[in-house]
């Protein structure tokens, strides 16, 4: 009887939560009208508020780890949030300017590539609203490259950014099998179906397998110093020949090492040093606008989400405790990541 109670209040409240977000949909109530109900569902919450102010500054964040689709645990960011996000933003005329604010380590090469081409398109369309990244504690690798595209970038002084490279991670574990007495039988279509596998020798991973892997990693490298170029020379040209030029020699830092702020900053990487105020006033400076409201975008959850989980069934997986947080890499994936910092 009381769970039958319980359930009858959440499927009320899940009933009055929909036709008040239907409402708001139509234009019938407060909340403003999109188009786009497709993808994650985003809401809005006030950061700071000026006296007066009618224009918006939206916040999307990048925190974690960057994946392509909605991790269930862990710090992850996924493409499709950001993606949902920038839309979001796109469909509302308020919103004058985006600010991307960074905390990631980097990730998937995939997924930051998608948030690169949104904000690339998000700024490139009539009437592009500017997009101002602001970086926090850390901007690396995936990081640094979602910020590329922006069309201005701020760090603080001790920001660890850069660490521009690519790196594909994987396990050889024949050496346990062999002590507990266990031997693969591998049946394959080609010479080089198992290549990576975990189960070879590793004296059978021939020179022609390693040379097809590292021309893999140097055409995504190639790629991500494309992408570098790209974004800071595009930027310098829309602002007027304002904000920081690449150093003649910048590609000789791609080298997968870190830089602190300050370091990027005189290598033309960033083009200003200062705090989440300063991007936000630059923004603004660039949007041309005097006053805005900050708000910063979320994921929205309701009663649904709550029903959803009822359905779910614990999986059968061995969990075993090393004491620490191993990098969360699959193997055979490309990443854009500065793997140190996931320790």
């Amino acid at each position: 009887m009381i769970f039958s109670i319980v359930l009858l209040v959440l499927l009320t409240l899940s009933v009055v939560w929909n036709v008040a977000s239907l409402i708001g949909s139509l234009g019938l109530g407060e909340s403003p009208r999109y188009t786009h109900s497709y993808g994650p569902r985003i809401e809005e919450a006030v950061v700071s508020r000026e006296a007066h102010a009618v224009d918006k500054i939206a916040v999307v964040p990048v925190n974690g780890v960057i994946v392509g689709q909605a991790a269930e645990e862990g710090a992850f960011v996924s493409a499709e949030l950001i993606k949902a996000e920038l839309r979001r933003a796109a469909e509302d005329d308020d919103v004058k300017a985006v600010i991307l604010k960074v905390d990631s380590p980097g990730g998937e090469v995939l997924a930051s590539d998608e948030i690169y081409r949104a904000i690339a398109d998000f700024q490139k369309k009539r009437n592009g609203k500017p997009v101002v990244a602001s970086m926090g504690g850390l901007a690396a690798s995936g990081g640094y490259y979602v910020s590329s595209p922006c069309r201005w970038i701020v760090a603080h002084d001790l920001t660890i950014t850069g660490s521009i490279g690519v790196i594909m991670h994987s396990w050889n574990y024949r050496g346990l099998m062999d002590k507990v007495g266990v031997r693969p039988e591998v049946y394959k279509s080609g010479r080089f179906k198992d290549m990576m596998s975990g189960e070879r020798e590793p004296d059978q991973v021939t020179p022609q397998e390693r040379e097809m892997l590292q021309a893999l990693i140097d055409e995504t490298f190639g790629r991500f110093k494309a992408v570098v170029a790209e974004g800071r020379n595009w930027a310098r040209q829309k602002n007027g020949g304002a904000g920081a030029a690449l150093n003649p020699d910048w590609a000789s830092y791609a080298d997968g090492r870190v830089l602190s702020g300050t370091e990027a900053f005189k290598l033309g990487f960033v083009d200003q040093l200062g705090s989440f105020d300063d991007a936000v006033e630059r923004a603004r400076k660039i949007a041309g606008i005097s006053s805005a409201t900050v708000v910063q975008y979320q994921q929205r959850y309701d009663l649904s989400d709550l029903f959803h989980l009822f359905g779910k069934t614990d999986s059968r997986v061995l969990r075993v405790d090393l004491g620490l947080d191993a990098p969360k890499l699959r193997a055979g994936m490309l990443y854009f990541l500065s793997p140190t910092f996931l320790h």
